[in-house]
């Protein structure tokens, strides 16, 4: 169970391949909110995706329809017998889907969840230490809640078709993130895209990201702000990419897990706890340090 944001589906997938690995023969469903269910579709040993909107039936209370939706989704979890249920999240939203399965529930203790009532809803809690990475937590507390140990390089198991459309080479910027102290300051990525002299694509997700994008894209020689994309065609387009530079944000996490050679420019969080995890990948600046162009071309090279 690990249903939102993207960055956190991504921060899972380790943990979905070092159980694979310690039970060959295991059937793996995942519960992921619906805007993010293309990242464990790409896991080739996630068996069923089954997906929950929170987000949109909480808008929608008044509309049968949207009770329907989660009558079909709850009748889905009860209808399969779990051997274990793990709730990554850690949130007494999660929680509270993980007991609509069937199943012995497992999750953090108290010293290690963000919501303290969250763990009074599991069968058994398990200690993950803080001072981890994201992703070693994740592959920490489903080894414990399965019982084997882990150990190696996270191995994310993801794979996503190459876009053939795109002109090579070319990098991807990917300027947008949900929090402003994340941000690095559009006027250095227009100095990066021109220090790098090649086509720079420019995805987006929401109006204020498209309008950022195309103001970079203005001051570049060559430079695409596509249509808007969906996951998986996002995941060809970084595989495609001579590089990824992102900010902290769940589709610079997404390039870095499907192989692609990336690097994450960290402004306003710790990469020491929320960095690219990945062999192709790297991580420049910190919290409240934004790099300089020099550092970022340095980590480039």
């Amino acid at each position: 169970m690990k249903t939102s944001s993207l960055g956190d589906v991504v921060h899972h997938c380790p943990a979905v391949s070092d159980a694979a690995r310690a039970f060959p023969g295991a059937e793996i469903d995942w519960v992921v909110e619906e805007a993010f269910a293309a990242v464990p579709a790409m896991h080739a040993r996630v068996r069923r995706v089954i997906t929950v909107a929170l987000r949109r039936w909480r808008r929608s209370l008044a509309r049968p329809a949207a009770w329907a939706e989660f009558a079909a989704f709850r009748r889905t979890l009860a209808a399969e017998r779990y051997d274990a249920v793990v709730d990554s999240q850690g949130l007494l939203k999660s929680v509270l889907i993980c007991k609509l399965a069937s199943g012995t529930l497992h999750g953090l203790d108290r010293a290690s969840a963000r919501d303290r009532l969250a763990p009074c809803f599991y069968d058994h809690a398990h200690t993950v230490p803080w001072n981890l990475h994201a992703v070693e937590r994740n592959r920490m507390l489903t080894a414990r809640a399965l019982g084997y140990e882990f150990s190696g390089a996270a191995d994310y198991g993801l794979d996503a078709p190459r876009r053939p459309d795109v002109p090579s080479p070319y990098a991807v910027f990917l300027t947008m993130t949900s929090r402003n102290e994340k941000l690095w300051p559009e006027e250095r990525w227009s100095e990066l895209g021109r220090a790098l002299g090649v086509r720079v694509v420019l995805p987006w997700g929401e109006a204020a990201e498209q309008a950022r994008a195309r103001r970079i894209a203005a001051s570049l020689a060559a430079a695409e702000v596509p249509q808007r994309m969906a996951l998986d065609a996002l995941g060809g387009l970084f595989l495609g990419a001579s590089r990824v530079v992102g900010v902290d944000t769940g589709l610079t996490h997404l390039a870095a897990a499907l192989g692609a050679r990336t690097l994450g420019i960290y402004c306003g969080t710790d990469p020491g706890r929320y960095g690219l995890l990945a062999r192709n990948a790297s991580n420049v600046g910190g919290e409240g340090r934004p790099p300089a162009l020099e550092e970022v071309l340095k980590a480039l090279r």
